[in-house]
């Protein structure tokens, strides 16, 4: 069995845990910050864990 390659674009954006789950930030913090309050601001940065929906195409992106 050939070893798989990793996605760079998807490497860069998730990380995994240690239990295997899969860890993104979220969006809409990049620009037009001056419209958005504070407490909108503050909720957006951190992580969050990939839905269930999603995990299993994340994580044939990254395997290792």
């Amino acid at each position: 069995m050939p070893k798989l390659k990793t996605h760079k674009g998807a490497a860069k954006r998730f990380k995994k845990t240690g239990t295997g789950k899969v860890k993104r930030a979220k969006a809409y913090l990049r620009h037009i910050l001056t419209s958005k309050d504070r407490k909108r601001k503050r909720s957006l940065s951190g992580t969050v864990l990939v839905s269930e929906a999603d995990t299993p195409k994340v994580k044939r992106m990254i395997p290792y």
